[in-house]
């Protein structure tokens, strides 16, 4: 990719001589406020504060699909999770012809390295890496059991699972190379259960924690499939107390953004940090109290939506905020475009370079949810597909497998109820906008070849 005159000039950066290394951190069930940037009212982040401070963080980035397997499998083609075919946590795999970003980062000349979690049926040892460092499944944050390499042993670690996963990462920064890098760098925390860092034991000991303005909110107009399922506060052990498990959660992130802050030392020790573009996000959002729930899977925004932050002083100004909606499927034709590459026309995904450059020309207006996990003995959450506007929301719980299932729908006004208090859809005012809404998201389906 080349830069054009008049934008070097307009941001006053000297010339870009290639592709900048790429370093891409995720999380897992972060939701986007729980950030000390974001004003989050105790849980401190001074390093993803600082990604946010001295590049570019995207205020509306939401995930497609809400849950572990698929948002990672879609990070890493560009493709909705029907397409890619991991559709759901219980064992669905991946499709060989689509095209895997890391691939071709590979094919254009970078080392390219996983460590950490991948959730993915294979765990992303059948891919070629030039450097592996995973683990099976959720893994344990204590004593964890890691491989190296994708033909590795599983063997236990001494220490805590993302010391660990970022001690290997950094080593292998950190190795002489001729070539620029790419480093997948996915985190464990704050996935549940909670369990602390050692060093993390008394943090927040006295902190009062608050609940959720939603946390009394009936949900009154909400249909049985949200009310009914299986995420509610109390219903498994270790949801029972909320004051802790929100502390605990806020724990295990701490120990996230320390590692981050690790990783970006490293990079200013190897006077490579602003070669490098790096990026932070999340697999998906988390209820923390709203309507009493935890866990995600469903449309509503405690669930979907993400951090996206970005560092790179060659492209991102210090402080920039992208307002346009984003979403996960912009990840990989976003890495291929800092590469230099042009992502195949068969991406759902768009490069956001150009909200970078402050050019929102012809961005979207709309994105099409998925939810496929159904049957699932853990959360029962139903089938659920969807399209979110700058306005509106509409959910559709859409099949039928049990006989109490049946048909229900979600409409919400975002700009009058953000907080998605209010269910329109009854409402016979409402339904020219059904109908509108309805009729996109089937083109939408039928854009990304989602035939279900």
């Amino acid at each position: 990719m080349r830069l054009s005159l008049p934008f070097l000039l307009l941001f006053a950066f000297p010339a870009w001589a290639g592709p900048p290394n790429i370093v891409v951190m995720m999380t897992d069930d972060q939701r986007y406020d729980f950030m000390s940037h974001m004003g989050h009212p105790f849980l401190k982040t001074p390093n993803m504060d600082r990604i946010a401070a001295e590049g570019a963080r995207c205020k509306n980035m939401f995930v497609t699909n809400a849950l572990c397997a698929p948002s990672r499998a879609t990070l890493m083609t560009g493709h909705y999770s029907h397409s890619h075919g991991v559709r759901d946590n219980m064992g669905s795999k991946l499709r060989d012809d689509v095209p895997w970003m890391p691939d071709q980062l590979r094919a254009a000349g970078y080392e390219v390295a996983f460590c950490g979690k991948s959730h993915v049926p294979g765990h992303f040892r059948e891919k070629n890496w030039d450097y592996y460092f995973g683990f099976r499944g959720q893994g344990n944050y204590l004593k964890p059991v890691i491989a190296e390499g994708t033909a590795g042993e599983d063997k236990p670690y001494d220490g805590y699972m993302d010391d660990v996963v970022t001690d290997h990462a950094i080593a292998w920064m950190k190795r002489p190379r001729t070539k620029p890098f790419a480093l997948f760098l996915f985190f464990k925390a704050p996935h549940r259960r909670w369990d602390r860092a050692e060093r993390f034991k008394e943090l927040y000991k006295d902190v009062e924690v608050r609940k959720p303005e939603l946390w009394d909110h009936p949900g009154a107009g909400k249909p049985s499939s949200f009310l009914m399922a299986a995420n509610m506060f109390g219903q498994f052990p270790d949801t029972k107390d909320f004051g802790a498990m929100v502390k605990d959660y806020c724990a295990c992130i701490a120990a996230v953004d320390e590692n981050i802050g690790r990783v970006m030392a490293t990079l200013e020790g190897m006077k490579a940090l602003d070669d490098t573009a790096v990026m932070f996000t999340s697999d998906n959002g988390f209820f923390m109290g709203e309507w009493q729930r935890f866990d995600k899977r469903f449309m509503h925004e405690p669930s979907i939506r993400v951090p996206w932050l970005i560092r790179y002083p060659k492209l991102a100004r210090p402080g920039t905020a992208i307002e346009p909606m984003v979403i996960n499927v912009d990840i990989a034709p976003t890495l291929l475009d800092l590469a230099g590459l042009k992502p195949s026309p068969a991406i759902h995904g768009r490069s956001i370079l150009p909200l970078l450059k402050g050019d929102t020309s012809g961005w979207r207006k709309d994105w099409l949810y998925e939810y496929f996990e159904y049957p699932d003995p853990s959360h029962a959450v139903r089938k659920n597909r969807g399209i979110r506007t700058e306005k509106y929301k509409y959910i559709h719980y859409f099949e039928k497998v049990l006989s109490t299932d049946r048909e229900e729908f979600e409409l919400y006004d975002l700009v009058e109820d953000p907080q998605e208090k209010v269910n329109l859809y009854p409402r016979p005012k409402y339904q020219p906008v059904v109908k509108e809404l309805r009729d996109r998201l089937e083109q939408l389906r039928r854009e990304t070849g989602e035939t279900e």
